[in-house]
């Protein structure tokens, strides 16, 4: 596009350079020309994008499920991903104080408990997450306030995000059934029968569930969960 008023052409130097990413340069020949200056570019969307991120989710509350024996870094990756995008992530379980984490077989680090599931309800969350862990899966099945919690949840078209072993949980509280999804292989034959469309992805998301498999895919789990709730 040739520009032949002086003042225009002025005017759009000075936007440029108030950008910061352009840098007025003399040629060789004498002639001045704008330079593009990649690394300020870069260094400032990457800062835009990190304060952004920071505050997506500032008012939200997500509630993650657990009793002793869960995958702890299951229910620690997910819950540093949501508080570094902004939001308030509570720990739930069956009893108030402590809940212990486990590292596959191994008992691992315990939690202080925020908030017990008789005490939790649907409208005080954004969403929910159940970690896996073999152990935890098998209590928070057999918990009929849970499953009434997360049937609320489901009912009040909330997120539910689930990894591992947690897929027990949401077969037994009937909220599978026409679901595509994933899970813990082991987990297949219990999830089709409740009715669920078992796949074998990283994260698969259908409507408000989002599904993983196991520890190796919290980044893509975290990911899907922080984007379904800042939508």
């Amino acid at each position: 596009m040739h520009i032949e008023k002086p003042s225009i052409l002025a005017e759009v130097r000075r936007m440029l350079n108030d950008w910061g990413f352009f840098r007025a340069v003399r040629t060789p020949a004498g002639h001045e020309e704008l330079s593009f200056d990649l690394w300020s570019y870069l260094e400032q969307t990457s800062i835009q994008q990190e304060v952004e991120m920071g505050s997506s989710l500032k008012g939200k509350r997500i509630a993650l499920l657990v009793t002793d024996g869960f995958e702890q870094i299951e229910l620690t990756s997910p819950r540093e991903a949501l508080r570094e995008a902004g939001a308030i992530a509570d720990i739930v379980s069956a009893e108030s104080g402590e809940v212990r984490g486990w590292n596959h077989t191994d008992p691992a680090d315990s939690f202080k408990v925020d908030r017990t599931f008789d005490a939790a309800h649907a409208d005080d969350y954004d969403a929910v997450v159940l970690p896996g862990g073999v152990v935890n899966g098998d209590n928070i099945r057999l918990n009929d306030v849970a499953k009434s919690l997360l049937k609320n949840v489901a009912k009040a078209n909330k997120p539910i995000a689930v990894i591992c072993h947690g897929g027990w949980i949401l077969a037994s509280a009937d909220l599978v059934k026409g679901k595509k999804m994933t899970s813990w292989p082991s987990l297949a034959d219990d999830l089709r029968n409740a009715g669920a469309d078992w796949v074998d992805q990283e994260v698969v998301v259908d409507g408000n569930l989002i599904s993983s498999r196991k520890p190796d895919d919290l980044d893509a789990f975290n990911r899907a969960l922080i984007e379904k709730l800042a939508a």
